[in-house]
């Protein structure tokens, strides 16, 4: 059977999450209902990391196995052509080899966190941005932002239903910028736990609102204790933006 790799950008405001469940939509759950329609038997879309309810993707990576060899170019419009009306887009399919796994094969994950840092509350970018109205200090933030990174015992960091099977995970990159009104936060890594990405970034508005100095974060990450963890921030300002092999 061939193998394909898709590139995907979808909204996941309305679904819960990426992963398939039998009575919620999900964007794995669509995906499979449209090659489903388009091959008359169930397919399998695999997908290189299981986003949460509410998170967006700028491109996800996924591969799936198909009865029938396509162009490439074809098989990407069929599948937009089923996913309507759900805000789903495979951007890109490509024939690769049975060794490609959206997965495993995956060596670095890139996120963004965008937050609204004005008084107005958000209209265009209602569901797509953390709002924080209290004027915050993104240097600070990237200050603190830069004693996660490297290699480290992430517990603080991690759900408590992570089934990971070690919390330490190795940070690449963890920066904070402004942009006007948007502050963006950027991570990088081959593989992060269950709400890492937001809990770090829910423990940085501490640092920005100015209720924790930048060397508290690094406090925080050395008790390797859920409790020493900030707010977690909504899902609804992160990005998966793109996968590396």
């Amino acid at each position: 059977m061939p193998r394909y790799k898709l590139t995907i950008e979808y909204d996941g405001t309305g679904f819960f999450g990426w992963q398939m469940q039998a009575d919620q939509a999900t964007v794995q759950g669509v995906l499979e209902k449209a090659l489903q329609h388009i091959h008359g038997v169930p397919v399998l879309v695999q997908g290189a990391g299981r986003t949460d309810t509410g998170v967006h993707a700028i491109e996800q990576v996924a591969h799936v196995d198909l009865p029938k060899s396509w162009d490439p170019f074809v098989l990407r419009n069929a599948i937009n052509g089923n996913v309507r009306p759900h805000p789903v887009s495979v951007l890109e399919a490509e024939e690769v080899g049975e060794d490609f796994h959206a997965r495993f094969s995956a060596v670095k994950r890139s996120y963004l966190y965008r937050i609204l840092n004005r008084r107005a509350p958000p209209s265009l970018d209602l569901d797509r941005v953390w709002h924080v109205p209290v004027e915050m200090d993104a240097e600070a933030m990237h200050e603190a932002a830069q004693y996660l990174v490297g290699k480290h015992d992430f517990t603080t960091f991690r759900a408590a239903d992570c089934q990971a099977q070690s919390p330490v995970k190795t940070l690449d990159r963890f920066d904070v910028a402004r942009y006007g009104e948007e502050i963006e936060i950027r991570a990088e890594a081959r593989s992060f736990l269950h709400h890492q990405v937001r809990s770090m970034v829910g423990s940085l508005k501490y640092v920005g609102e100015g209720k924790w100095q930048p060397i508290k974060l690094k406090k925080a990450l050395e008790a390797k204790n859920r409790a020493a963890c900030g707010v977690v921030a909504p899902p609804h300002g992160l990005y998966l933006v793109s996968v590396g092999y």
